[in-house]
């Protein structure tokens, strides 16, 4: 892993603690890590992915709302909260690398740094029940 701001790598040390699965993106839109929890539910352990922007690993998931319509990666929590600098939750669908289908909710909040600087942001969500 090449050098990141604190706030980053602070990130990623609570997201390895908690008990739900959390994406970790820096300020240009690069997913820096997910914790384990998170690659159950993707279907693929962070630690076998190659490096991709946010966008394509986002894209890779299928997205869609809860009537089954595409969602532009744009429109995702994550990629909101990277972009805008705000906070963001949704309900969607989406297909894991493991091809397996997940109705998920998710919340994205932007990372703030030292001097009000845009450090990134964080993503948490959740599988949820059907029904």
């Amino acid at each position: 892993m090449s050098q990141k701001e604190i706030e980053l790598i602070l990130a990623r040390h609570l997201a390895s603690y908690l008990a739900v699965p959390v994406f970790v993106a820096d300020p240009m839109g690069n997913l820096v890590y997910y914790n384990e929890q998170a690659g159950v539910v993707l279907g693929h352990p962070f630690e076998d992915s190659e490096d991709l922007p946010l966008y394509d690993r986002l894209r890779a998931l299928e997205p869609k709302d809860e009537a089954g319509v595409p969602i532009p990666v744009e429109k995702l929590p994550l990629a909101v909260a990277v972009a805008e600098q705000r906070p963001v939750h949704c309900r969607l669908r989406i297909r894991g690398l493991d091809g397996v289908p997940r109705h998920i909710e998710a919340t994205a909040f932007p990372l703030i740094g030292f001097g009000e600087r845009h450090a990134g942001a964080m993503s948490v969500f959740w599988e949820i029940e059907e029904g």
